[in-house]
């Protein structure tokens, strides 16, 4: 499902605030099969990017999260989704893994 313009906001500034510790949050399709595949990722929520190509890079993804009962949402943009993170690059997902006391991001699931 794609995340619409106001979601999508909220997600982004969710992200930026949990990508204050590096622990919260994992970048890169390499990163996120990783911890998906070691069960670290429970509670957490993954964010993969509309627009990359060729999409085959981020189209197994979601097998892995529904397998392992993990929510997804796509979001629009590669490059918001970089600066969220606080890189330079654009990244194209993202898994966000809370600490307890972080609310917010739970109405959102």
């Amino acid at each position: 499902p794609m995340a619409d313009e106001k979601l999508s906001t909220i997600l982004l500034k969710i992200t930026k605030k949990l990508a204050k510790d590096k622990d919260q949050v994992k970048r890169g399709v390499k990163e996120v099969v990783k911890a998906i595949k070691r069960k670290k990722a429970t509670g957490g929520l993954v964010l993969i990017c509309g627009d990359i190509s060729p999409i085959e890079v981020v189209a197994h993804l979601p097998v892995y999260c529904e397998d392992n009962d993990l929510p997804y949402i796509y979001i629009p943009s590669r490059d918001a989704l970089g600066t969220a993170c606080r890189t330079k690059r654009p990244t194209s997902c993202a898994l966000l893994i809370p600490k307890e006391g972080f609310k917010n991001l739970e109405k959102y699931k």
